[in-house]
């Protein structure tokens, strides 16, 4: 991935915002996603496919439920920015709210 195609799927609000939540979570499953960003399923399946066919993130299968996490397999230079949008304080002030209804989810979002 060249850094303009990673530059560009981030230029999207949703996806920074998803990718911003799975990087702080290590794993999010789509029914977290939509409750926490308050999205509709078909929108947030849709972003988190343009990421995994990007390979930024992966999916994995947990019985029923789809877990998306960031790839292992970025190239060096978008792992530190996506560890340094995870780690920036003012950016977690902008989106406490998705941190917050996340958080308040509980442990069973999509039973």
């Amino acid at each position: 991935m060249l850094p303009h195609q990673f530059f560009k799927l981030l230029s999207d609000e949703t996806r920074l915002r998803s990718l911003l939540l799975i990087a702080r979570e290590g794993a999010l499953c789509v029914c977290e996603l939509t409750q926490a960003l308050q999205e509709s399923q078909p929108k947030i399946s849709r972003h988190l496919a343009q990421m995994r066919q990007s390979g930024i993130l992966v999916d994995e299968r947990r019985g029923q439920w789809v877990y998306y996490h960031i790839s292992t397999d970025l190239p060096g230079w978008a792992k530190k920015i996506v560890d340094g949008l995870r780690d920036s304080n003012c950016l977690k002030e902008q989106y406490q709210q998705d941190i917050q209804r996340l958080v308040h989810i509980g442990d069973t979002p999509c039973a």
